[in-house]
């Protein structure tokens, strides 16, 4: 292992977009697509590459390329700190939520990359391993899928070994409470049922659904209303049968959203999304205020990103190993995490994130 005390000055940036068809159409309670952008960046330090990615918007990639990438550029890899104060400065006409933090938050994930490679560390060390194992859901089941599709996609990852599974709901009351009926009854009793209404019902019909949820023994309900209604999240969490977790969070894109969220006692379960909320710099901050108030974390979607900071941080009780961004990262990265167990474990044999990019297999599904 090599250590450094010298510093890094970052030498290079690109960021390329690439966008990838959906294996089928795709909805939740309150949206549909066909189609996932994925937008990485490469960072060079000191001989070294480290990659970063978001789940983004073609603008996020501009954004970096006009913006961001003259504020890193120069500045020491080894203080990523220094880098991620700069770059929330240099937005503040901008605005943090949405595209800017996202942006942020691939060139962050790169740094810290980065910064293991020349340290010669996997990245979970570098944080502080607290856990070997990071427990999964398998997360899917959309709203556009009929009903042999969902139970055949669910039971898949209950014969793979997942213990945990999640599937959406949202578009019509009765109609998601037979989905649910036709997924308990394929995955059995001992399986955990999540669902996720992605804000698609009132507070009134999420509170009446909650209680219908319950028979079918359902232990997570995800953004019964709107994530912004935060009064709404604090009344069902206080009114759901006991025993159903309420989640919400995977919008938060900076440390005020979330501290919002748990000083209302909106949820059981804050989820947070590194790829949104500026990168592993901003999720530590929101495992930091969930520890400091004894709220349980989960990570949203892109698992292999969330591997090593889930598994280095205490408050964190699962990943979500979601269908589309497991199919995207499969296909993207050598090293990529396989379940085993029902849980992804970091191979500590490969620095940094562990993952490099099939350049050429991907190629053709560049598009900026």
């Amino acid at each position: 292992m090599s250590s450094r005390s010298e510093a890094a000055p970052i030498e290079q940036l690109s960021v390329a977009a690439y966008r990838i068809p959906t294996d089928a159409p795709e909805s939740d309670g309150t949206y549909e697509w066909d189609t996932t952008t994925i937008v990485i960046v490469d960072l060079v330090a000191g001989g070294k590459t480290g990659l970063g990615y978001t789940y983004a918007d073609t603008a996020t990639a501009k954004l970096i390329e006009d913006l961001l990438k003259r504020v890193v550029l120069g500045r020491d890899a080894m203080s990523i700190q220094g880098c991620w104060d700069a770059m929330v400065h240099s937005i503040r006409n901008l605005g943090r939520p949405g595209i800017c933090s996202m942006a942020i938050s691939a060139i962050d994930t790169a740094l810290w990359d980065l910064k293991a490679r020349l340290l010669d560390l996997p990245l979970v060390r570098l944080f502080g391993q607290v856990r070997e194992h990071l427990p999964i859901y398998g997360s899917g089941g959309f709203t556009s899928y009929e009903i042999n599709k969902l139970r055949g996609q669910l039971c898949e990852w209950v014969r793979q070994g997942i213990a945990m599974v999640k599937m959406k709901i949202g578009r019509d009351a009765d109609a998601d409470i037979e989905r649910v009926r036709a997924v308990r009854e394929a995955i059995g009793m001992d399986v955990d049922l999540f669902v996720d209404a992605n804000g698609a019902y009132t507070r009134e019909q999420a509170l009446a659904q909650a209680q219908r949820l319950a028979e079918f023994n359902v232990k997570w309900f995800e953004e019964p209303v709107s994530s912004d209604d935060l009064e709404g999240l604090r009344a069902i969490r206080d009114d759901a049968p006991a025993g159903m977790n309420i989640a919400a969070g995977e919008y938060g894109y900076d440390l005020i959203y979330f501290q919002r969220m748990l000083d209302a006692g909106a949820v059981d379960v804050l989820q947070a999304d590194a790829t949104r909320c500026a990168g592993f710099t901003g999720f530590l901050q929101a495992a930091r205020l969930c520890e400091a108030r004894q709220v349980q974390l989960s990570s949203h979607c892109a698992p292999a990103l969330h591997l090593p900071i889930g598994c280095a941080t205490t408050p964190m009780v699962h990943a979500e190993y979601f269908h589309d961004h497991v199919r995207i990262e499969k296909m993207f990265f050598e090293g990529n995490p396989e379940p085993a167990d029902g849980a992804l474990q970091v191979d500590l044999g490969r620095p940094g994130l562990g993952l490099e990019l099939k350049r050429n297999d991907v190629s053709k599904y560049r598009i900026a």
